[in-house]
């Protein structure tokens, strides 16, 4: 009997999927035709679709021909080539690194520019255009090449992200101390900074046009060499592909692409990642779209669909006079840290768990001397911080303070300086408590309230009150800085605990809500008048300027009952910290003992940014290095880390306050310049 065999499911045939692609982009191109028509239709001047299309005719009045050409078409075209450079600078960053993380955001490309232009601005040079462009390449490359020599290649990993987060931390806190130092020569930096497509005339989108030709020309012959790649390093090899110098000029060209957009609108957040990610369910479908060749003008079209979208959104949504202050940039990062969160939610985590720690044990007298050098150290830093200062002072001043028998200066000094090293030690000492709990509870060395996000919540939250009501107590803000805390915290550990709080999907989502914060905070700084802006500036920089006794008071109350729970829970932190089965085989509610101490590293959290500002790497460096001290029982881990998070905060605060006396620089900046060496010293250690 003959037996008709039923043929296999296969892919589109060659013309079929020829047909379908050169359907999506036509769509794609009658969506960004659309949007760009009605770009050119939206701003604040009472000019119309009919008035567009009568100055684009020649038949307008002088008034409208002018608001048209000189205002609306620069900004619709320079939306045009951001979003298509962007678009195509993400999609081979992604090809070379094979990773699908990889973007001008994330490698620091961004961040790398800012700190190159705020040099030069600091300097008060005045550099034309072009000359700018070139040092935003400089810096753009150099991070890239730091965040790419780190993280290695491979898909699936999300180690690029954890060194480029950090970078981009380290840099960015480098380039804010420069605004806070040179403020006149650095002016409208900040604004900059957050990416926007309006323009005055077509002279810096006919100056940046030629460098993005360039960077797509480069791309496009070296499109099969890409695409070699793609197949593994030593297959490319074996058909006669350069590796190395072909993934080095890929970034090259990427990283040449990223800053045309770069100089022309500053960084236009995550449409680098948003882009490809979005034609990437095409190349399945559509043979055609598997070419570099083919998929960069895909790519290019969806990322000016990006671009232009939100800013027809945001023109749409925000009142007109108010859209012309919120720049493009804030909204793309808005949408593309909703993106990451969503991606991180869908995609199967591929990373391999985190090994579990055995409790390395040490001598008690290795933990009691540690105790006493870190508790020596700590009277030594406190005494030279109330000591030194703008104006310096001795112990017999401090002690006739205290009794009351100092001058009106020295009281005044005293009554000003105190605080400020009490807010600086308690807050270092919280945020070193709260790293050392959520280290424990994810099981992730790398986990810290800053670089998951719940340090950006609590600044959302404070930042927003501070700025809507400035006269607020400092126990308003306490709260608000909690609240804000506790609803990222509940986002990124509520959408990680899926899967047993796997190391991709922690990262991936505390990026996305870092990220997310950090433009709605840029958004109400640019809102809010200057005076504000100002002191909501100085007050992210993790600056004690201005504390009081009572701004200091509930981070004190909040740091001894988290000491109390750490030491009376210390057995549950050890055994969450294991792994999953052994808890539950000995009775523990692991879900309950998690939740619980969380919440106490929320509040650690959001306290400790309310009194001293945004400081990161506090949470990291002191756990990490407390564990490398005196082993992993938290009963000696706990006082070790919150001696030497006070000690790193307050140090940072002192010489913030003490190198460039009479200007200071906030103990965020300073902890932010040391953290970030260390953090990447560990990734490097991790990869080995």
């Amino acid at each position: 009997m003959a037996v008709t065999a039923t043929p296999p499911a296969t892919r589109p045939s060659a013309a079929t999927s020829r047909t379908g692609a050169v359907a999506v982009t036509a769509a794609l191109v009658l969506l960004v035709t659309v949007l760009a028509v009605v770009d050119l239709t939206q701003g604040t001047a009472a000019v119309g679709a009919a008035e567009v299309v009568k100055a684009l005719t020649g038949r307008a009045d002088p008034a409208d021909a002018s608001v048209v050409v000189a205002s609306r078409l620069p900004r619709m075209t320079a939306g045009l080539l951001v979003g298509a450079v962007l678009g195509m600078a993400g999609a081979a960053l992604q090809a070379v690194s094979r990773n699908v993380l990889a973007s001008p955001d994330t490698l620091a490309v961004n961040a790398g520019s800012y700190l190159a232009l705020g040099l030069v601005a600091a300097t008060g040079v005045s550099l034309p255009l072009l000359a700018s462009s070139g040092i935003a390449f400089a810096g753009g490359l150099a991070a890239a090449a730091v965040v790419l020599g780190l993280s290695g290649l491979g898909a699936g990993t999300v180690r690029l992200v954890l060194a480029g987060s950090a970078l981009t931390l380290g840099l960015t806190a480098v380039t804010e101390g420069l605004l806070l130092l040179f403020p006149q020569q650095t002016e409208g930096l900040y604004q900059w900074n957050q990416g926007s497509i309006a323009q005055n005339g077509f002279g810096g989108v006919l100056q940046m046009a030629p460098v993005a030709a360039v960077g797509l020309l480069g791309l496009l012959l070296l499109a099969r060499r890409v695409d070699a790649l793609a197949l593994g390093d030593d297959a490319a090899r074996g058909v006669g592909v350069p590796v190395r110098s072909t993934r080095v000029t890929t970034v090259v060209l990427a990283a040449l692409l990223s800053t045309a957009a770069v100089t022309l609108a500053g960084p236009i957040g995550f449409v680098g990642l948003c882009a490809p990610a979005l034609v990437r369910p095409l190349a399945r479908r559509f043979r055609a779209f598997t070419r570099t060749r083919s998929t960069l003008p895909v790519v290019a079209l969806t990322g000016a669909a990006l671009v232009l979208g939100s800013d027809v959104l945001l023109r749409a949504v925000v009142p007109a006079d108010t859209a012309v202050a919120v720049p493009t940039g804030v909204v793309t990062s808005v949408v593309g840290a909703v993106f990451l969160i969503v991606m991180a939610t869908k995609v199967r985590d591929t990373s391999s768990a985190t090994a579990p720690d055995h409790l390395r044990i040490r001598s008690r007298t290795v933990f009691l001397v540690t105790t006493a050098v870190l508790v020596a150290v700590l009277a030594g830093v406190t005494i030279a911080a109330v000591l030194l200062g703008d104006s310096k002072l001795l112990l017999g001043d401090v002690l006739n303070w205290a009794q009351g028998r100092a001058g009106r200066a020295i009281t005044f000094v005293l009554d000003t300086r105190v605080p400020r090293v009490l807010a600086a030690l308690l807050a270092g000492g919280a945020l070193a408590l709260a790293g050392t709990l959520v280290q424990a509870v994810t099981r992730n060395p790398l986990a810290e309230p800053g670089v998951l996000g719940v340090s950006g919540g609590a600044a959302l939250g404070a930042v927003l009150l501070v700025t809507t009501v400035p006269s607020v107590g400092s126990w308003s803000v306490a709260a608000a800085a909690f609240a804000g805390a506790a609803l990222a915290s509940l986002l990124v550990f509520g959408l990680a605990a899926r899967g047993g709080f796997q190391q991709n999907r922690l990262v991936l989502v505390g990026f996305g809500v870092a990220t997310g914060t950090a433009a709605l905070i840029s958004l109400l700084i640019i809102l809010t008048d200057p005076f504000n802006a100002t002191k909501a500036l100085t007050w992210l920089s993790g600056s004690t300027y201005g504390r009081t006794l009572p701004d200091v008071a509930p981070l004190a109350a909040v740091l001894a009952v988290g000491l109390v729970i750490a030491v009376l829970r210390r057995t549950e932190l050890d055994l969450v910290s294991l792994d999953e089965d052994t808890p539950k085989l000995l009775g523990l509610d692991l879900g309950r003992a998690r939740l619980g101490l969380l919440c106490v590293a929320v509040l650690l959290s959001g306290t400790a940014v309310a009194a001293a500002g945004t400081i990161g790497f506090v949470g990291l460096v002191a756990p990490h290095a407390a564990r490398a001290l005196v082993g992993r029982q938290h009963v000696r881990v706990v006082p070790v880390a919150v001696l030497l998070g006070a000690v790193l905060v307050c140090t940072a605060d002192l010489v913030g306050r003490t190198v460039i006396a009479p200007a200071q620089l906030g103990a965020g900046l300073m902890t932010a310049v040391i953290g970030t060496p260390y953090f990447l010293h560990l990734l490097v250690q991790s990869r080995r």
